[in-house]
């Protein structure tokens, strides 16, 4: 064992404790750094003991996606729909850029977990409330949470190239680079391409323009 890291005490390791040290290790080191045997080195215990609380790597995957999902605040109450929604897209969006590995966790696993789901039956219910019928309710739905995980990766993706001077430089390097003759508009609206790789104000840009086609189409239903 590494010098300075202690063994977990005996009959005190847990579900939740594997969780939570799970979790650490992937902010800290990213998803794809991830394994069950530096969890095991973390925790001070052999490998074969995670075993007894999950059956391998995917299992602890799912329970750590629902340990953050079940932080996913409920729909408000006694708020028109448009704003319900916005209310629990808003908060996935914002549970993900506190832990940018949720938003792999659900790319990668997106059906798994009942925390999943209860996001998913608040989400439902408010469109189900609001008219929508069954297909139309699930389509929405299905966009509506494509839309939020998609926005956040590209967001925390673009974070992590700025914050890298390597990968700020060869972005500044490349739109440099573009022929003005072959990419007119790209280098026209360089400025204001930046401005759009993430932030509220990006995000809620997309979220009204869907919100706008929903709620004309509960006006003008088929």
């Amino acid at each position: 064992m590494p010098a300075g890291r202690t063994r977990t005490p005996r009959n005190t390791l847990s579900p939740e404790l594997i969780v939570r040290t799970a979790l650490d290790l992937m902010e800290a080191q990213g998803n794809d750094a991830f394994s069950l045997r530096g969890l095991a080195a973390e925790l001070g215990v052999g490998p074969m003991a995670l075993y007894t609380y999950f059956r391998n790597k995917d299992d602890l995957y799912d329970a750590v996606r629902d340990h953050l999902m079940a932080l996913v605040p409920g729909v408000p109450e006694d708020a028109p729909w448009p704003d319900q929604v916005r209310a629990v897209c808003r908060g996935l969006r914002r549970l993900m850029l506190q832990h940018p590995c949720l938003a792999q966790l659900l790319a990668s696993r997106p059906l798994s977990g009942h925390e999943t789901a209860r996001v998913a039956e608040g989400l439902l219910g408010v469109l189900r409330s609001a008219g929508f019928d069954k297909e139309t309710a699930a389509r929405t739905h299905t966009t509506l949470f494509t839309y939020v995980l998609g926005a956040t990766s590209w967001e925390i993706q673009m974070a992590a190239e700025r914050g890298n001077p390597e990968g700020w430089r060869r972005l500044r390097t490349t739109m440099a680079t573009l022929s003005p003759e072959e990419f007119p508009t790209v280098v026209e609206l360089a400025p204001e391409l930046s401005r759009t790789t993430g932030g509220d104000e990006q995000f809620d840009y997309g979220l009204d323009l869907l919100l706008a086609g929903l709620q004309q189409q509960v006006r003008t239903p088929s």
